[in-house]
């Protein structure tokens, strides 16, 4: 690849520093990867620059205006606080009609909603779990007909946020307790979806029109106790000495039930489709030992960092963590947004 302007746009808290020497790993863990995309970027001879982004959009222009990058690499996952609002900075690029990393307007605005991902799910008839919506400001009330046992998680939030082994519930009083944790720990809906025990697996995707698909990844739950739900828990997903005491892991899923590995490359695709995603995406799916999967959620433009599922699968068919990054590059520099093909 020709050598760029690459303009990194982070969050402000997170621009990395040039070394890690003297940083804790909990330190380190904050900006991962910001500064591995950066140090990548500025070791293959690309000239970089960071961009930090609270909640003026201004600093995004300033900052295109004076560096004139061949591309902005999107790492931002929310504007000023709000995660479902990252879709509107990327709209703001291609009003600028500046190429950027990673997915489209359209793409982040279905994925990020939840509840409409799912409902456009069920219409493409891919299975995910049957669900329902509890707004925050209603009096909850709480349905008969529901089939415990039930998971609870915020309908906007992403990280695991508000996901604990309490998200998983077996009678109506602690689906009405979680519910309630979840309107007021999180501020926003509730979204309660059939609880699907079985193996989880992610899948990584990446292509404009033409799509390529990575090897399914698997949350390896270690040792956690046989009465615990195995779910991607926040203290699963992100704190490292609970992962280092009871062995989770993460690794290329290895004896799935019979033709799973092939459905689930099938699921990956037609899921990216529907949801009119580009750039890259992470797709993460349920598999029971029948063999049945069920589509969790559609992760679009997910963590980077090179010790992550997404970076560590790519790896997995000879793609190093440059050559990842180049590929995503190039995905965005030939992405035809309508400001290029009207």
């Amino acid at each position: 690849m020709k050598k760029l302007r690459v303009l990194v746009a982070v969050h402000e808290t997170l621009i990395p520093p040039d070394s890690l020497a003297g940083y804790t790993e909990q330190e380190i863990d904050e900006w991962r990867t910001e500064y591995d995309v950066v140090s990548t970027f500025r070791r293959a001879g690309h000239e970089v620059q960071c961009v930090g982004i609270l909640d003026r959009l201004g600093d995004l222009r300033t900052a295109i205006a004076e560096g004139k990058p061949d591309i902005v690499f999107n790492l931002l996952e929310e504007f000023d606080g709000i995660v479902s609002h990252d879709q509107h900075v990327v709209a703001y690029l291609e009003l600028l009609r500046q190429p950027y990393s990673g997915c489209n307007p359209r793409g982040l605005m279905l994925s990020r909603d939840k509840v409409l991902s799912k409902q456009l799910l069920s219409y493409h008839r891919i299975p995910t779990p049957q669900f329902s919506l509890f707004p925050r400001g209603r009096k909850i009330l709480i349905p008969r007909k529901l089939r415990y046992p039930l998971f609870v998680k915020s309908a906007t939030d992403d990280a695991s946020l508000g996901i604990a082994q309490a998200s998983v519930v077996s009678d109506a009083a602690s689906l009405k307790e979680r519910i309630e944790f979840i309107h007021q720990q999180t501020t926003s809906d509730a979204l309660v979806e059939e609880y699907i025990e079985g193996r989880e697996v992610y899948v990584g995707v990446y292509g404009n029109d033409r799509i390529s698909v990575l090897p399914p990844w698997e949350l390896n739950f270690g040792t956690l106790p046989p009465d615990q739900a195995t779910i991607a828990t926040r203290k699963v997903k992100w704190d490292r000495k609970y992962q280092r005491r009871h062995g989770i892991t993460t690794a290329r899923a290895e004896d799935l039930p019979e033709g799973a590995s092939e459905r689930l490359r099938h699921l990956a695709r037609r899921i990216y489709r529907a949801l009119h995603l580009s750039g890259y995406a992470r797709m993460d799916f349920r598999v029971r030992a029948d063999g049945s999967i069920f589509v969790l959620e559609a992760n679009a433009n997910p963590n980077l960092a090179a010790t992550e599922d997404f970076a560590k699968s790519a790896g997995a068919v000879g793609i190093d963590y440059s050559q990842l990054l180049a590929r995503i590059v190039a995905l965005g520099l030939g992405y035809q947004a309508a400001w290029r093909t009207g």
